[in-house]
């Protein structure tokens, strides 16, 4: 179970600790509720395995965007869950739940080109009559990988804070969608939010110790992060799209860029070049006192995103 959705409040983050504890800790070599997706051993097999859904109406307002853009959606929040943990989406199972008059072939357009774009085909699911409509994606992939997939818990003071992109985008987007002012680049990604998992697999590879997506908006995120690591962070300038403010970059959701710590040894930029990949932007250091958490000297606070559709 991931606690990745957007508009999460602390009632919904109590919820989870309660349902976490029904079922213990995890067996050595697993990872189960708390992180973006679950670490298991399945047989022989050590399998990542991440699960969400969409919502018409919460995650997504039609009126804007297309059922299509809803199904793209759905399956890449599942690949971006594995790509914060630095590892690749091989498998999905889509349920459909909706009315009966819902588009299916407009719906599996999205998911299609999402399963393509990604190398994540669907291997199976259910489709089922409901009153509104709501995909629900699991994805798989090989965890057994090496170095280990990254976790949320893992920053150590002096680490350094990355992140793989400009932020604010989809936030960006969906205003100026609202407002009649469509801009071709944000608009798209609002409504076809791309994961980054050969990102999430570089910095693995090049000795992350902490990871996330920026799903629920940069603040509550690296939020996560820094409660987990229990460490602080001084950052410096964060990186914004052109057509959008810091505050969507702050607390704007579903940019999908990843953001994780690394040992100050570590040359991201270099191996990210060497991969092909582009450069990484570093933000800033993991300091010792967890309730420091500044940007540009100033409190970054938490706010993450909120869906106010309609």
């Amino acid at each position: 179970m991931s606690d990745a959705t957007p508009g999460r409040g602390a009632g919904e983050f109590a919820a989870i600790e309660r349902i976490a504890a029904r079922f213990g800790g995890a067996p050595p070599g697993e990872r189960w509720i708390g992180d973006d997706a679950a670490v298991v051993r399945v047989g022989d097999a050590v399998v990542g395995v991440a699960a969400d859904a969409v919502a018409a109406g919460v995650h997504a307002d039609l009126a804007l965007t297309s059922l299509a853009d809803l199904g793209w959606k759905a399956l890449a929040a599942n690949v971006s869950d594995l790509a914060a943990m630095g590892l690749v989406a091989s498998r999905a199972l889509v349920t459909v739940s909706g009315p009966p008059r819902t588009d299916l072939d407009e719906l599996y357009d999205g998911i299609t080109a999402c399963a393509a774009e990604f190398a994540c085909p669907v291997v199976g699911g259910d489709l089922t009559e409901a009153p509104a409509l709501v995909v629900s994606v699991t994805v798989l992939g090989n965890a057994a990988v090496s170095p280990p997939p990254v976790f949320r818990s893992g920053a150590r003071i002096g680490d350094r804070v990355w992140v793989s992109g400009a932020l604010g985008a989809a936030a960006a987007g969906l205003r100026g969608m609202r407002a009649g002012r469509v801009e071709p680049l944000l608009a798209a990604a609002h409504a076809r939010p791309v994961p980054r998992p050969a990102e999430g697999v570089a910095a693995r590879e090049l000795g992350a110790t902490a990871m996330i997506d920026v799903s629920d908006g940069f603040a509550a995120d690296l939020g996560h992060v820094l409660d987990a690591s229990r460490v602080g962070c001084e950052l410096e300038g964060l990186p914004v799209v052109a057509g959008a403010t810091l505050e969507d970059a702050i607390g704007g959701g579903e940019d999908y860029e990843l953001v994780w710590c690394a040992p100050p040894a570590v040359n991201m930029a270099d191996g990210f070049a060497r991969r092909g990949l582009r450069s990484p932007i570093l933000l800033g250091v993991c300091t010792g006192d967890p309730a420091c958490r500044l940007l540009d000297g100033r409190p970054i606070g938490a706010e993450g995103w909120r869906h106010q559709l309609g």
